[in-house]
């Protein structure tokens, strides 16, 4: 598990401007210096501000936050906790303002057809997925009944459906060093973005259930010469699936929905693999 901490807060009031910026300079393993230099402020400002001797402006809020990758929503706790409005927004796909994003979405799930692709939002609760990707989940059983055990709470998971051993995990072939690669990517999602409570229980939750071991948390990659993409091995049976996936986020999101959005679009890794999904299209 990461060694990072949370950055607390009292359900009541945000915690002093100073301390959380510390903390995610500390997060970020950034000094003060470093810090001074790359947002063009002087150490001893820098300084004020952390002990509270100090109090930023708004504009300094949003530099420092830009400078250590604060993700939106927590930059609208840092703006609150330095006593301004909060400035981004969380509208949902529907809103009318959020057609544009929606539509690239959906073109993207469209174009990667006949192979899968999911959106997925930051705690990975799948948001949309393309006719691939439904059929795909179909071939493990009625897709509603197994998103349910998978995920009990609704959110259609697929973290939850990759680990659970009702959903993907007797399915992949090379489980044992899939499993400890995905949960790396995990646990430095968590480390990047501590205080989103939902992904750190998440990570916690997918490590309890059976066939994770303990020790995966730690393992690294242990092989001289890993390959350049390492494919997942789904088993069909008489049959092997390989494949690879890549994430796409937009790149100027200034909505808090939009930023932590993410497309995950699979690949076929070999000849067979490509022709069983141009096979499974209608």
């Amino acid at each position: 598990m990461t060694n990072a901490e949370p950055l607390r807060q009292s359900p009541h009031e945000p915690p002093p401007f100073g301390k959380l910026l510390r903390q995610w300079r500390d997060l970020r393993k950034r000094s003060q210096l470093d810090l001074a230099l790359e947002a063009s402020v002087s150490q001893r400002h820098l300084s004020f501000l952390e002990s509270g001797r100090a109090q930023p402006s708004r504009e300094m809020v949003l530099q420092l936050a830009e400078v250590l990758g604060v993700p939106l929503r927590e930059r609208n706790l840092l703006m609150t906790a330095a006593g301004f409005a909060p400035i981004f927004q969380q509208r949902g796909l529907q809103n009318d303002e959020m057609k544009a994003v929606r539509e690239a979405l959906e073109l993207m799930l469209r174009h990667h057809e006949p192979y899968p692709a999911l959106v997925v939002n930051r705690q990975w609760d799948m948001v949309m997925s393309n006719g691939p990707a439904q059929r795909f989940t179909a071939m493990l059983g009625e897709p509603d009944a197994l998103w349910r055990l998978v995920d009990p709470s609704g959110g259609r998971n697929v973290m939850r459906m990759t680990f659970h051993p009702h959903g993907m995990q007797p399915r992949l072939r090379n489980w044992a060093q899939v499993a400890p690669l995905l949960l790396s990517r995990l646990q430095r999602e968590v480390a990047a973005d501590p205080t989103h409570v939902a992904l750190r229980q998440l990570l916690t939750d997918v490590c309890r259930f059976p066939g994770v071991p303990e020790h995966w948390q730690q393992q690294g990659w242990v092989l001289p010469m890993p390959p350049p993409i390492f494919p997942l091995e789904y088993d069909l049976g008489e049959h092997t699936i390989k494949v690879f996936s890549m994430v796409s986020t937009f790149g100027t999101a200034l909505d808090i929905t939009a930023e932590e959005l993410r497309v995950e679009t699979f690949f076929p890794a070999d000849d067979f693999s490509r022709e069983f999904f141009r096979m499974l299209s209608p």
